[in-house]
């Protein structure tokens, strides 16, 4: 997308509407302005992975992708932005963001999907044959399952550049209502109730046990006062 733009030094005053920005590559660094809305606009509809058509005051346009936006935290809006030159015909790395199509099977039955990563890195032939998206069909996952980054489909020309086995979608379990979250909450805590009275029993059940050797050291004693009634009952005899 076409964008002109202004000369400008470091320390120049701003007019009404632009704002500062500045291209580079390793060879070289320039530093210029650019309408607010203007921008906003344009990035709003392509996103960090469009190209950009930067012509200075006129001058033979320069193509770059955006590299980062500062924004106004409170207005939500752009105030100072990098751009990265890029060459025409030259592979280039690019972010560029994930969507879906389609719906689940896991959806259907109450599963959330979860966009663990909403962009992909990728290796693309030339700057513009950078991709504005990928897409992921959803159709035919369940609950549990995931897209890896190497099971996406990528334009042709495009390599993935990043871990194919990274999961980068999942369908979720469905989350549980308030109501299923106390009744979960209740289960756990009768279970742990029913753990405690068991152990409580089993210790009781111990404790009534004759403690290891005692129950024979008893007899002996019994049966040695046996003998000595029985010695001393004889002795009275005689």
């Amino acid at each position: 997308m076409d964008i002109n733009a202004k000369a400008r030094k470091s320390g120049d005053k701003l007019e009404q509407g632009m704002i500062p920005a500045v291209a580079y590559n390793k060879e070289k660094n320039v530093s210029f302005a650019i309408e607010r809305k203007v921008f906003d606009k344009i990035f709003r509809e392509q996103g960090i992975s469009g190209l950009f058509d930067i012509s200075i005051d006129g001058a033979e346009a320069f193509p770059a992708l955006v590299k980062t936006v500062q924004m106004d935290k409170r207005r939500r809006e752009p105030i100072h932005v990098d751009f990265y030159m890029v060459t025409y015909g030259q592979a280039i790395e690019a972010s560029v963001p994930l969507h879906t199509t389609g719906k689940s099977q896991g959806e259907i039955e109450g599963g959330l999907v979860d966009i663990v990563h909403h962009n992909v890195t990728v290796l693309a032939p030339g700057p513009r044959r950078i991709p504005q998206e990928i897409v992921a069909d959803l159709s035919g996952l369940n609950i549990g399952d995931h897209i890896a980054a190497g099971q996406l489909q990528l334009p042709e020309g495009v390599e993935l550049a990043m871990d194919p086995e990274i999961n980068v979608i999942s369908i979720l379990p469905p989350r549980l209502t308030e109501e299923e979250l106390a009744a979960e909450a209740e289960a756990a805590s009768a279970a742990g109730a029913e753990a405690a009275a068991m152990g409580q029993e089993d210790e009781e059940a111990g404790e009534d046990l004759p403690k290891e050797g005692t129950e024979g050291r008893n007899l002996d004693k019994d049966n040695h006062k046996a003998e000595e009634i029985r010695s001393e009952s004889g002795q009275e005899n005689n």
